[in-house]
């Protein structure tokens, strides 16, 4: 299946102009370096990729991804060990990038095939002990509330994979999961499953069990020497010692890399959101990890087609967009 049709001939502008900067998502919508690892590579060496308009899929942007245009990468993904083999081709063909690693140990019923906790911790350390700490962000995110990840839970967790990281990454990210009505079903699906989601901790409402998980948290983070932010959070998180975050976060890239970047808010993002400019190379309904509460999967099973039917040598991460 081709989910996106290859007869579109509407293009947007490269939006990079040489006085701007140029920070690559890879991505929010979807896990590049778990599943499309090879496609990204194949689009460094041909020095862009195309991009669909996820909402007017009629128009396409053509996006350079050389190394004298691009600032930096930042990649986004539960299982970076696929791009492993072609960090040195990253390294050598003079890129920065940095990892958003989400590691959350769930049960089976709310992240279905993502990688087990010790894997994703051994992953996670190989990581860090290759491209330096200061490059790998630990996500733990989004903190779900259920039958089976309460409050009780969500401290050994967090106590015992910050434990684990201590000393391979500096920056913790959480953020508490956002209700949307495309994975309502989900959650109706989970309840009748015996996994009651308890939608009364999401509601940006706090109460003694939230406070105090959120206090045990921040503390847990200070004793392994995690700085924590949190993610496109609403509610006030700062009494907790849980400063406002930006995973595309000019500061820090600025900090890690030595380079200045744009300052500007993407206005592509949430209100809450902090993230600076990025673009995205990602496309919706194409990540298979089948997690219960993902906002970027619409249909598990469309998701599953699209991937089925992706092709690493398309300039497009699905369909064969921008070949004219």
């Amino acid at each position: 299946m081709n989910y996106f049709p290859a007869y579109r001939r509407s293009w947007l502008p490269n939006s990079h102009l040489k006085d701007t900067s140029l920070i690559i998502s890879a991505s929010r919508r979807t896990d590049i370096p778990a599943f499309y690892a090879e496609w990204f590579i194949n689009r460094i060496r041909a020095g862009y990729c195309t991009v669909p308009n996820p909402y007017n899929r009629e128009q396409v942007s053509r996006v350079s991804l050389l190394p004298e245009d691009v600032d930096v990468i930042a990649f986004w993904t539960r299982n970076p060990k696929p791009l492993f083999p072609y960090l040195d081709e990253l390294d050598q063909r003079g890129y920065l990038y940095y990892f958003q690693h989400t590691l959350l140990g769930y049960p089976r019923q709310i992240d279905t095939k993502g990688p087990s906790r010790q894997a994703a911790i051994k992953t996670f350390q190989e990581l860090a002990d290759r491209i330096g700490f200061q490059r790998v962000i630990w996500r733990y995110d989004p903190i779900v509330f259920s039958q089976l990840t309460g409050a009780q839970f969500h401290t050994e967790n967090y106590g015992h994979i910050a434990k684990a990281l201590s000393g391979y990454t500096h920056r913790s990210v959480i953020s508490v999961m956002d209700i949307y009505n495309k994975f309502r079903k989900r959650i109706d699906q989970l309840n009748q499953q015996g996994v009651a989601v308890d939608l009364s901790d999401h509601d940006g409402q706090s109460s003694p069990r939230y406070d105090a998980l959120m206090e045990t948290i921040a503390q847990t983070a200070s004793e392994n020497d995690l700085e924590i932010f949190s993610c496109s959070e609403e509610r006030d998180m700062e009494p907790y010692g849980i400063l406002p975050g930006k995973c595309i976060d000019d500061t820090y890239i600025e900090a890690t890399f030595g380079i200045e970047v744009g300052h500007k808010k993407d206005p592509g993002q949430r209100k809450a959101c902090g993230c600076v400019v990025s673009k995205d190379i990602g496309m919706y309904d194409t990540c298979v990890f089948g997690c219960q509460y993902c906002y970027a999967t619409d249909n598990f099973k469309r998701s599953k087609s699209n991937f089925d039917a992706h092709d690493p040598q398309s300039p497009s991460l699905m369909g064969w967009d921008g070949m004219i």
